[in-house]
Parts: C-alpha cells; structure tokens; sequence
C-alpha cells in the first residue's frame, strides 16, 4: 500500500502554477482509448492499495492505483466479486481507469456497471484542492453526484485518488448455451429472454452463433436451461473472459474498432461488415473503415451513440458529436472542476 495523495496534489498546483497540462495515467493499460493524451504524465500506478474492506456490508475502498486483479484476489477469498466485470487486460488495468473509462464486462445490462456501483471517492481538483464526495452507503448523495459524474470523463474532471464501490456475492453456477442463427434473429431472441425471469448473465452473437450465459443458483440454471433451446458449450469461462478482455479473434487486427451503445432491440444494420453483438444487443462492435457522420446518423436513430473505440485517426474527434447545449454543459462542467484546463486537455473532444 502506497499513498501518493500529497505528492500528486504538488504536482498539481506545479503544473497550475506554470500553465501546464498533466496527462494522468494509471497503469497505462488504456492509452490507446480517446484521442492523443496530451501534457506531462503524472501516474498514479504507486498510488495503489485497499484502504479498506467490509465483506459483510460488501463495501470495499481501494486507491485508484490498484491493479484490478489484486481487487479480484481479495474478494475471491471471500467468496464476492466485482459485479461489473471490468476487462483487467493482462493484469494492468486500475480501478481508477476502469472508472475513468467507463468499462463494464458481459453482465452489465443485468447487474450494473462499474457507475452503478460506485458509492463515493476522493479527488484532486484543478486547483490542487483534494476533496470527498460520495461515501460508503448507497443514499448518500445531496445535490450533483460527482462521483459518478467521473465515469466516462477520462480524467477530464479531475485525478481520481480513492474510490469506494459496491461489490457482490459470487454466483454458484454458470453454464453456457450456445446456438446457430443470423444476428437479426439473435437481437431479437436476446430481447425476449431479457423480459423473461431467466437467470441471464450474458447475451452476445459472434460468427453467426448467438451465446446465452446462465448464471446463479443451480436450481435456477438447470430450470432455465429445459426452457432454451440450445448446445452446453464446454469451457464457457474461457469464452466470456477472452470477450470481457477483448481477446477474441474478432479483436485483434490494425482495422479500426467501433463501438455502438444503441438501444437493444434496434435492428441490424449494415451487415456487410464484421460484427459482435454484446450486451444483449446494447453493445455492437464493428471492424473497417467507415464513415463517422454515416455511423453517428444510424446510432442516433436507434437512440444511441457511436465511437471509434481504437484505431484510425486518433488526432480527430473520436466520440459521439454532442449538440450545442450537451456541449456547454460539458463546457461549464470541466471549469468547474478545473478551470485551468489542466487534466488531460482534447482527451474526449478537442474543445474540451
């Protein structure tokens, strides 16, 4: 355990102070997200530890350091887990970035994302100002809840130092089934079996074959499985984790990588390209070059959003275009926080 608040905060008003920029940096297993990093590098990989832990009120406190593997280990012992199941690429990922980023694993649409579960967290502000919102019960917020304004911001808002979040009991028993069909069909297959009481954990269409992971009490699987048609797929873990880690075959490649966050049942479209649907049908990933305009009008239509998750021209703008009053929001939102514009300047847009 290591705490670097201090030194962090005087690399803070140094930067201020001299009109610099800092371009933060956890444990640099994301650097390929958003646009170019610009401004000196402040880490926070030494700022790492669990501050504290709580089993029974499945409550943990980490600094935004910790690797997320180290956060795994702890609470296997103890039979819990991180219901969000971020991607920890390889070991390196930290909770502070996974935050940052937004990401969330397979079981997002049934049981929350890393936001959802995020109940408070300390952060150093652009003027040096180290400050605690939040805390570490779920009703405990009074006005703006900036704690869970951080996901998504990509350090754009301040530096993260301390998060306390949510976790949750382990689940007994997954099986996997797994069955031949176009992705139209599969949208609307994963739709209905969303509305329905079956223990779903995990919905995604790859290669013409749509996965269908069951998770929860044994008598609630087996139940569930004599209702859906379907193949057991033998070794179903490994399968979810190389998806959770953007490790499947469909992931690797130079071609650019983008990333729909539509509503689930909107219908297939484009299907000349290379797709994995995730999510249920919330998340679909494409491979190629295309278009953003063409792409940024299809996801608006399906009330949703698109980006170019990694790949092609990081330099340009690489997120969902925000109309004029989004815009300002943003705007006003960032000088608040950090009226300098010290934090990782043109990371998420290049007007902010």
């Amino acid at each position: 355990m290591n705490d670097d608040s201090q030194q962090l905060i005087d690399q803070v008003v140094d930067a201020r102070g001299n009109g610099k920029t800092l371009d933060i940096v956890g444990r640099a297993s994301k650097t390929s997200m958003g646009r170019e990093p610009k401004g000196d590098k402040i880490s926070l990989a030494k700022h790492s530890g669990i501050v504290s832990y709580q089993p029974v009120e499945l409550v943990m406190t980490v600094r935004a350091g910790t690797a997320l593997i180290e956060i795994e280990e702890t609470l296997q012992e103890n039979g819990q887990m991180m219901s969000f199941e971020p991607p920890d690429f390889g070991g390196q990922a930290s909770i502070g970035g996974t935050l940052a980023c937004n990401l969330s694993g397979p079981a997002r649409p049934w049981s929350g994302s890393i936001r959802d579960m995020v109940l408070g967290l300390k952060l150093i502000n652009g003027k040096g100002e180290h400050l605690n919102f939040g805390g570490q019960v779920m009703k405990n917020v009074a006005g703006y809840d900036v704690s869970r304004l951080q996901a998504g911001a990509m350090g754009t808002l301040g530096i993260i130092t301390e998060i306390s979040f949510k976790v949750m009991p382990r689940l007994d028993t997954s099986i996997t089934l797994v069955k031949e069909m176009d992705a139209q069909e599969a949208i609307e297959t994963m739709n209905q079996l969303s509305g329905t009481p079956v223990p779903l954990m995990g919905a995604c269409w790859l290669d013409n074959r749509l996965y269908l992971r069951l998770s929860g009490t044994k008598r609630a699987v087996e139940g569930a499985q004599d209702s859906i048609p379907g193949k057991i797929l033998e070794d179903s873990s490994t399968f979810w984790a190389d998806l959770r880690e953007q490790q499947l075959d469909f992931f690797s490649g130079d071609s650019p990588l983008w990333r729909f966050s539509i509503k689930s049942n909107a219908r297939h479209f484009c299907p000349e390209g290379k797709w994995l649907l995730d999510w249920g049908g919330a998340q679909r990933w494409l491979r190629g070059d295309f278009e953003k305009a063409t792409f940024e009008r299809q996801a608006a239509k399906s009330r949703g959003q698109v980006s170019l998750y990694r790949g092609g021209d990081r330099s340009s703008e690489v997120f969902h275009s925000q109309s004029k009053g989004l815009k300002t929001l943003h705007q006003r939102l960032k000088y608040s926080m950090d009226p300098a514009g010290v934090f990782n300047p043109g990371r998420l847009y290049s007007w902010l």
